[in-house]
This record gives structure tokens, sequence and C-alpha cells, in this order.
């Protein structure tokens, strides 16, 4: 990519790679070779600190430099967590297993983490050097975890490699550019800058500084740049290796120095203010952990679910007898952690525990995602919860008392906001309880009543055979015939 003219508006732009596995399998060993054996040695040597990620560039057999960028993530915790802010940043993951270990619980962790992102993904076996390993029992291990190797019959390209000597690094960088140019990444750096955070931390002497990487535009020193709460203008930019550096372009890693104080990993930076507009629905990128997640038609009816249990044997009875609508994200044995919430978070899924402790880390994690834990000691409970859960879905409405109904009649502004004029046809109309709007037999959805009123005069109640008028809130797109429909959860 020439960084000093940008005449093609759309451009290649190198992968993203995060590296992922179980934390004493080499991520961190490997990341270090990749990154030594591609920088010059007096760039290593003269390497003062570290950010968050870095970029190589490698040769190819073709003789042309290529770029690849790695995020330098704690493991697949932050990797789900910063999915579910709606940072996809990604492109594709290096799952590191270790050929004297194989397949461990946390690897099949991050596995699910990994295939419910629907990324794309490497496996690379470490520790080949060692004596007396089989790479071919590990292949073994990952087609029982349903990660079936490409040389046995799968779809997933596994190389083995050594942090230590270095082996298989080569092949496996080639491998990492081969599917960043099938799956075409592709960005505008004359287009709107759109970069996310990756870390952020304060400098005692400089102040707020936070690690970027630029997904599309160009981020250069004095640019105004903005979150979804606060703005800064850029005072500094640092590449990878501490150098001060312009500009940075689609899928640099840069660090920058502007803003007032270190913005939330995984928030979205934008060269242009988040207006009022569009503030709510950029707010809910980056507050709203679902909205990354899109079911297909076929699962719209599935009960996406974790389940944790003590042992081995109420898993298998548990996982084993689920209904067909319950689709397991990911299973294991043991504590509940803040991981598994960060997995239910970034897929709507609900935490269903057997016999299974619920860590302090988890249980806030929970309360501040909305995200629902249910633990249980008799496993037909278990069962009948699941049942509950997925008729739930199927009828969402079930467990409802409707109080009352309303036909919308007309419409009129009020300031600047939509009154439905309503006759109320059964029960009553309360502003403490929340509405659906249904129309032709279709829920459009659920509000609040934030303004009711009959004859000119506030209320908090109207029964039926009276009219009013009222505001709801969000301001669901009503018209005239709509019905109004009062009701509260059993």
């Amino acid at each position: 990519m020439n960084k000093d003219k940008d005449t093609r508006s759309i451009i290649m732009r190198p992968p993203i790679v995060t590296v992922m596995g179980h934390i004493d399998h080499g991520k961190t060993s490997l990341l270090d070779k990749i990154r030594q054996t591609q920088v010059a040695g007096s760039e290593v040597g003269g390497i003062t600190q570290k950010i968050g990620a870095y970029q190589v560039e490698i040769e190819t057999k073709e003789k042309k430099k290529e770029k690849i960028t790695f995020i330098d993530t704690p493991g697949h915790a932050a990797f789900a967590q910063m999915r579910a802010r709606g940072a996809q940043i990604t492109d594709i993951v290096v799952l590191i297993v270790a050929a004297d270990e194989g397949v461990k619980p946390q690897t099949e962790e991050s596995l699910s983490h990994i295939k419910n992102s629907g990324i794309p993904y490497i496996v690379a076996i470490n520790k080949i050097d060692l004596p007396n390993v089989s790479v071919d029992n590990v292949k073994g291990q990952l087609a029982q975890a349903e990660a079936v190797p490409e040389d046995y019959g799968g779809n997933v390209p596994v190389v083995g490699v050594s942090a230590k000597t270095g082996e298989g690094i080569e092949e496996l960088l080639e491998l990492i550019l081969l599917m960043g140019q099938i799956n075409e990444y592709k960005a505008d750096p004359n287009g709107e800058l759109e970069a996310v955070v990756i870390e952020s931390r304060v400098d005692p002497k400089r102040g707020a500084l936070a690690t970027l990487i630029v997904k599309n535009g160009k981020l250069s020193e004095k640019d105004m740049v903005y979150t979804s709460n606060q703005e800064a203008k850029i005072k500094s930019l640092y590449n990878d290796l501490g150098k001060p550096i312009k500009s940075a372009y689609p899928s640099d890693p840069v660090e920058v120095l502007g803003f007032k104080k270190p913005p939330t990993a995984g928030s979205l930076v934008k060269g242009k203010p988040y207006t009022s507009k569009v503030e709510p629905k950029e707010a809910q990128i980056e507050e709203d952990p679902f909205k990354d997640f899109i079911a297909s038609s076929e699962e719209e009816t599935k009960l996406p679910i974790i389940v944790k249990a003590d042992v081995n044997g109420s898993l298998e009875a548990i996982t084993s007898n689920l209904p067909k609508e319950a689709q397991v994200i990911h299973s294991g044995i043991g504590e509940i952690t803040d991981s598994d919430v960060f997995l239910a978070k970034s897929s709507r899924a609900k935490i269903y525990g057997f016999n299974s402790t619920l860590s302090s880390e988890a249980r806030q994690a929970a309360k501040e995602a909305g995200v629902e834990i249910e633990t249980y000691n008799i496993i037909y409970d278990l069962f009948d919860d699941v049942d509950k859960s997925i008729l739930k879905i199927a009828e969402p409405n079930i467990d409802q008392e409707i109080l009352g109904k309303a036909e919308v009649i007309r419409e009129f502004p009020f300031n600047q906001k939509r009154v439905a004029g309503c006759k109320i046809t059964e029960g009553r109309l309360n502003k403490r309880v929340k509405v659906h709007l249904i129309r032709d037999g279709k829920d459009l959805g659920s509000a609040r009543i934030t303004s009711l009123r009959r004859d000119k005069q506030d209320t908090q109640e109207i029964a039926a055979g009276n009219e009013c008028g009222l505001i709801i809130s969000p301001q669901l797109d009503f018209k005239p015939g709509d019905v109004l429909i009062s009701y509260k959860s059993e």
C-alpha cells in the first residue's frame, strides 16, 4: 500500500489477526517470535514500549512485500468483550494449541468464541520442536472438538509451528496472507475515518493514550476525532515501534495522544461528530452487546444457551437431552466465569449452570451486561426452564396479562412528537404499564406511554369507552387502524 499517494479510492488492506488459545500454549511467545523475525534487529533492540497491536512486513515467494497486523489481546475474554461492543475489528483468528498438551477446556472455549463470531480461523499447533509430540493426535482432538482439519476432510487450515525455533512460522504467515487474498479485505483511505480502540491507559507524564487500529480512512496529526461520549484533537501519533508518525492508514496500529480520558476498549472512533440524529444508534453499537448478532431465519426460534456443570457426566446428561430448539453455544465443566458472560453477551445466550458456582467477576459482568444466569441442583428444573424459555420465543406474549386495548383513530403532531388519538375498547390504559403496537395481527414492538390525556387534562389511567391522546416512547410508527394492547408480565 502506497502511503504517499491516495490515488485509488478502494484498496486492499492488510489482514488484521488476533491470536487466541490456552494461557500456557505459547501465544505470547509466538507473537514475539513473529515480531523478532520480521522486524530489523536494530529496531527490535530499540523498542522501549509495547502497544496492543503491531504490524509485520513479509516478502512473499513472488518477492512482493505484504503486511499483516497482529492484535496482542489478553485472550478470548477480551476478544468477546470487544465483539460485544460492536467492534468486529478482527479479520482472521489464529488459534494456538500446544502439541504436548493438545485441546484443553480453554481451547474449546476459544473455539466457541471463534465459531460464534463467524470469523475465519487457522489452527497453529505450537511446540512441535519438543520430543515425542504427535501433531496427528492434536488433529484428532481438534476433529472431536468440531474443528476438523483440512487433511481430515474438514475446512480448518492447520499448520505446525515452533515459537522457540521459528519452524513453520513462514508457512503460517503465508497462510494468513492467502486467507486475506481470498476474503479481499478492502478499505478507502480517502473515505470517512473509522477506527477501533484496542486498549487505553494513562501515562503519568503524557496523559491519556489510546491504541487504535484504523479500519477506514486516514488518521493524522491535528485531526478532530469522536467517540460516542468524547471528542479529541490528535496531538501526536506513534507506530508500534514507538516512533512518531504523521498519519495512519487502513489496518495500521497506532498509539495516539489527545484524548481527555482513556476511551474504552472496543469504542468506535470516527472523524465526524456523533450527531443527535445518529447518536442513539451509534451509542447502542457500543452499549448494546446484541447488535452484531444476526440470527438466520432458521435460527429465529432457537434458544442460544451456555451450559456449565460440575462434572462431565452431568454435562453430557444435560446436553444430550436438551430439546432441538436449544442451541448450545458453549458447554464446559467448572465455575461460571466472566468469559462465559462475555460469550453470552455477544451471542444473546442465556447461561444455565448445574451444580456450578458463579464467580464474583461473572456476577458483576452479568449485571452490567444484562445477561441472564440461572443455576440449578435438580436437572429436571433446568429442563423445565429451558422449555419455558423456548416457548417464550415462539409465543413472546405468553406470560403477559392483557389489561386493556385501544384503537388508534387518528394522528396529530404536538411539540415535534406524534400523538395517537385513541379510543379505549377494552379494559383500561395506564401510564405505569407497557403497550404493544399491533397491526394486522403482527406485533410491531412495545413502548411506554409517556403522556396520557383526556379532554386536554393529564391523567394516569383511562377506562374503556373513553377517547384519549397519548405519546409513546420509543415512537413506534403507528397509523390509524392499529391497536395498542396494554399488558403486564405475570
